[in-house]
């Protein structure tokens, strides 16, 4: 970046401003300057000016209510504080964003949420469906201002070129809890009226933007420092892929982003302006001359030619001096047609015009300089300075800037053909790297990035890079292959389906329960190839998935440090499971919490297959548990950490085994920070798991069997296994539900048709005892006059009922979820089913056992852990399925805490925000 700073004597006029993208009709275009003292802060980029104030308003600075009639306004970004609080004042205007950015690391933007929030370019209120959101860090910006905001987002994993010494803190401006406190002063930070304060996205510190400074420079990573995969143990390689590639999200909103300063040229003319005077449509390089995106400036009647330069500067959040630019006039087919010039010095015009007398369609240009100051930031920083500013003239080239550069870090020593100068552009949705060759002149390459847009120039930067090889190991999952092949047979099938090139490509791991294979890929653009195809491909009719992998570096295990695995199935919980996506993503290590329903719970376990030590989180409901505990199962021989403990956030509608494990009925929309802090807290229990054979054959009313009618299936058990009218409901409501997905968000909607299900099965009879024979560890067992039979392993079913009932009976012992028991119960129909839902009664206790046989005469509806089906006649057995699973229960003195105190902790909360997180 060139290196340039906003001279700001107290003796230049200005006028009042507001910047705003000419497609927003509720902001007004930038006008040019006027007649009032511009004054002077600490804080960098800052231009402000005294203004008048004829509403109640917050200081920015220290959240606190402005007294009386005046206020400093920033011309740039909108920032308003106390005269007071000039002279302490410490954070950089918006449009000097890039020159604070330590490693450059893109935003994943998504659409944003129905929260409160304030845009970090233009400090304003987002509204409406214009907002984006970052779905790593707290950025929320408006759509159209997306573009002026450059690659300042956290940084996850190590990069394989631009490094940091140490780990310091991640600072984000605003959009804090209005209770957030100083971690320095101990005064409130905080504000719900704009955006105010400051915030560690790692650690969660909070402090005002004239306190951060003073806070120890080092990340410990905060409270969640145990759980959070720290970024120097993450190695990624992405050269061709995006952030949304590299964290597994959707790309819902990427086009909204590609369009997003693109305007809509009716609108914009159509714009409201000042009374008197006209509107300039300014563009700040070719490329925005082509794509038609301009930013309004308002000439008013007095306006002299050369304050409108610095309107403009304004306008696209430039932070340059206006003498060094100036405005070329465009015809209205986007071509220049003629070299009138007005620029800021103030020179004679040829023609004695103006820009009133002009067009309404003008170019920002740069002017040639000679020599120019570039600033030139190290990769790597070591003990002294991490940037250097390097004077170039025109004949320098890549290779003399390299030298000079070298002698300024006193390495003077060091071969300079040994290194490299890169250029990065920090756009906010990529990081663009070039190398420059040697022989490159410095400022023509300088004017032709000005040339093409002024405000790619202010995200771009200068890299010296050591020259490494280093070995380019790009990994990549891919499932929805056929299942329970061989390796070789993997092997060919990938090479017919994706034309792989085997010297490049390796198969490094194989899961063929899951029907998925993980790739080690040499070549940066042999992997995109893949990853694109395979996305495109199907086999047995069914698309692949292809996700980019992270690799965790191995390290020997902490008893204080315990990475969690996030599962979250945004599917559950209505748009429960997306908000908590988001704000697990910003608490912990984003590489560390996974979609389950993109590539499901492989992706996750063959990401930590190397962490000698972890604990898995899964948000949703009994399917999504049991499905991350049978994939658990079937890989687990193949992990360092074989029997990771797991815990519950419950989403979905039972939630039968988050209730015995103390999670809960149901997510209520608790602090996701809280809910972090209750998993680390949590207390470790062992849990039984049961494996169902179901053989089908054809019964005769005798039991003799008398053909085959379709090949065993084999079924994990995690809550419980019924048969007959539960699980005829089961089906009629699962049915319900496939039909219309939509309608079934909320667990009050589903549990109100689960009942209307029912209650048309009240007068259905089936005499179960007569279809069936029982048999519990070897004993034939007499069943009593039933229509639905139960198998319980854990003490909850149907949202939360107790089935076998709390009574003391001799004949049987108290039921664990450890017990190595399984409960039989029996129920005499809905009416029956209703009581126990209500706490009237219990079911029918009939036997306990550890080894069931059923035999099956009919066919019958059955339901395991609430997944319906009808099985054909035949036998079922049921037995221990291994070693039993290690879960997570919330203790209780956590549990009355959270009852107790819900509001104060939530107040201290790094990821409450107003209105819920």
């Amino acid at each position: 970046m060139a290196d340039s700073a906003r001279n700001l004597p107290p003796d230049l006029d200005a006028e009042d401003c507001r910047i705003a993208s000419p497609s927003s009709g509720k902001k007004k275009a930038q006008q040019s300057p006027g007649i009032r003292p511009k004054y002077q802060s600490s804080a960098p980029g800052h231009c402000l000016k005294r203004v008048t104030l004829t509403k109640p308003t917050f200081c920015h600075s220290c959240s606190d209510f402005i007294w009386g009639l005046v206020g400093f306004l920033c011309e740039v970004c909108n920032f308003m504080c106390h005269e007071k609080c000039l002279k302490t004042l410490r954070w950089a205007c918006s449009c000097m964003t890039p020159s604070l950015v330590r490693v450059p690391v893109a935003h994943c933007f998504g659409p944003a949420g129905q929260k409160k929030r304030f845009c970090s370019v233009c400090r304003k209120l987002t509204e409406g469906n214009g907002a984006l959101r970052c779905e790593v860090c707290e950025l929320h910006v408006h759509a159209d201002c997306a573009v002026f905001s450059c690659a300042d987002c956290r940084s996850s994993h190590l990069d394989e070129t631009l490094e940091q010494d140490t780990f310091h803190h991640h600072w984000r401006e605003g959009n804090l809890p209005s209770v957030a406190r100083c971690d320095v002063c101990r005064r409130s930070c905080g504000s719900s009226e704009v955006l105010s304060g400051m915030r560690c996205e790692w650690c969660g510190v909070t402090s005002h933007a004239s306190c951060y400074l003073a806070v120890p420079p080092e990340c410990t990573l905060g409270r969640l420092r145990c759980m959070t995969l720290h970024p120097d143990r993450v190695r990624l390689h992405f050269r061709n892929f995006s952030k949304m590639h590299c964290y597994r999200i959707a790309e819902s909103c990427s086009q909204e982003l590609d369009n997003s300063d693109d305007v809509d040229q009716t609108a914009a003319a159509s714009k409201e302006g000042p009374e008197t005077g006209k509107q300039l449509k300014v563009y700040d390089g070719d490329d925005a001359v082509k794509r038609g995106s301009f930013r309004l400036v308002s000439i008013m009647r007095a306006t002299k030619n050369e304050e409108v330069v610095e309107a403009a500067l304004r306008a696209f959040y430039l932070p340059d001096d206006p003498w060094d630019f100036e405005l070329k006039e465009v015809s209205y087919t986007h071509r220049l047609h003629n070299e009138d010039i007005l620029n800021r010095n103030g020179g004679t015009d040829n023609r004695g015009g103006s820009l009133k007398d002009g067009g309404d369609a003008w170019l920002l240009r740069a002017k040639l300089r000679d020599p120019e100051v570039i600033k030139v930031y190290t990769a790597r920083p070591r003990s002294g300075a991490a940037v250097v500013s390097v004077s170039v003239s025109k004949e320098s080239t890549a290779a003399s800037v390299l030298s000079e550069v070298l002698r300024l870090l006193q390495r003077q020593e060091e071969d300079a053909s040994s290194f490299s100068l890169m250029e990065v552009y920090m756009s906010s949705k990529q990081v663009q790297r070039q190398t420059l060759t040697p022989q490159e002149k410095i400022q023509d390459k300088l004017q032709e990035i000005r040339k093409v847009s002024l405000r790619q120039m202010n995200q771009t930067r200068f890299y010296l890079v050591e020259d490494r090889k280093s070995a380019v190991q790009v990994s990549l999952l891919i499932g929805g292959l056929t299942p329970l092949l061989n390796r070789e047979e993997y092997v060919q099938l990938i090479q017919e389906q994706l034309s792989i090139k085997s010297h490049l490509v390796t198969l490094s791991h194989v899961y063929p329960t899951q029907g998925a294979v993980a790739l080690q890929v040499s070549c940066f653009s042999e992997a995109e190839r893949i990853y694109m195809l395979a996305k495109d491909t199907s086999v047995n009719n069914k698309t692949l998935t292809s996700l980019v992998i992270a690799e965790i570096e191995c390290v020997a295990p902490r008893e204080d440090v315990c990475p969690l695995l996030v599962f979250v199935n945004p599917k559950s919980g209505g748009m429960k499971g997306r908000e908590l996506l988001y704000a697990f993503r910003k608490l912990l290590n984003p590489h560390q919490v996974f979609d389950i329903s993109n590539g499901g719970p492989l992706a996750g376990l063959h990401t930590f297959r190397e962490v000698p030590k972890f604990r898995v989180l899964v948000c949703g409901g009994d399917g999504t548990t049991g499905w991350v505990l049978g994939v658990l199962e079937a890989i687990r021989h193949k992990l360092v950490c074989r029997e990771p403990p797991i815990g519950i956030l419950p989403l979905g509608t039972g939630n039968d085994l988050a209730r015995v494990l103390r999670w809960g009925a149901g997510y209520g929309g608790e602090d996701p920070h809280h809910i972090l802090v209750s998993v680390d807290e949590a207390d470790e229990v062992l849990m039984d798991r049961w494996t169902i054979l179901l053989d089908a054959q054809d019964i005769s009313e005798d039991g003799k069997e008398n053909g085959f009618l379709e090949p065993p299936k084999i079924v994990q058990m995690n809550n419980y296994f019924g048969l007959g009218i539960d699980a005829d409901v089961s089906l009629d409501f699962h049915q319900a539900r496939e039909d219309e997905p939509d309608k079934f968000t909320s667990r009050f909607h589903n549990k109100g048709v689960y009942v209307k299900v029912g209650l048309q099965k009240i007068s259905a009879t089936r005499s179960l005892h007569k279809e069936l024979r029982l048999q519990v560890d070897g004993r034939d067992i007499p069943l009593p006059h039933i229509e639905g039979l139960i198998f319980l392993n854990i003490p909850s079913w149907g949202s939360g009922a107790d089935l076998w009932g709390s009574e003391v009976d001799v004949r049987h012992g108290k039921p664990r979820i450890d017990d190595g028991m399984l409960e039989v119960v029996g129920v005499t129909g809905v009416v029956h089913m209703g009581q126990v839902q209500s706490g009237l009664r219990s079911g029918i206790r009939i036997a306990q056992g550890n080894y069931i046989r059923l035999t099956v005469n009919k066919p019958i509806p059955v339901q395991v852990d609430g997944e319906p089906w009808i099985q054909p006649p035949g036998h079922i057995i049921i037995s221990a399925a291994g070693p039993k699973v290690r879960m997570l229960r919330k203790s209780k003195q956590k549990q009355k805490k959270s009852s107790a105190s819900s509001k104060d902790r939530r107040a201290e909360s790094p990821s409450s925000r107003e209105g819920g997180h």
